[in-house]
């Protein structure tokens, strides 16, 4: 009977450390964060596309431009410790636009470089962002042979 009472005080505590070190989320405070977030990575790349396009660029050559700039704008700013600042406040509002994924695969460059070039750089690279590419161009590719065969059975026109 004691070993019981031992061991429902040790669950008691255990319950009361696990609520006491477990962070509080605030839904709605962190979807406006990431919506504002991811919002002024969008208007930042409107302004790039608006801008290119005023330099006489057409709108695919300018989206082009936009990537390229969000993409290396993400790399810099991972690589000087300012992005994982705006993921933290701005959560996937910073991690699912372009930005995020430039992020995903400069963040373990960096950390690992000090293992080396082919060791360090070239295996951890893409820690984070291979599962994404991966699952990304396998689930296109099955979705893509569905819609063929679909198509060529006359179910989809």
């Amino acid at each position: 009977m004691e070993d019981n009472q031992i061991a429902q005080e040790k669950k008691q505590k255990y319950e009361a450390y696990v609520e006491q070190v477990t962070p509080k989320h605030n839904l709605p405070l962190n979807m406006a964060k990431a919506f504002l977030t991811g919002g002024i990575i969008c208007v930042i790349g409107q302004i790039i596309i608006h801008i290119a396009q005023n330099m006489g660029m057409d709108q695919k050559t300018a989206g082009s431009w936009c990537s390229l700039i969000l993409v290396f704008s993400s790399a810099l700013l991972t690589g000087l410790n300012i992005y994982p600042s705006i993921a933290k406040f701005g959560g996937a509002g910073a991690l699912v636009p372009i930005t995020g994924f430039a992020n995903s695969v400069a963040a373990p460059a960096i950390e690992f470089k000090k293992e080396g070039q082919v060791f360090g750089i070239g295996c951890k690279i893409f820690t984070i962002a291979g599962p994404v590419i991966l699952y990304g161009i396998s689930v296109s590719w099955l979705l893509g042979l569905i819609y063929y065969l679909l198509r060529i059975t006359g179910v989809v026109g």
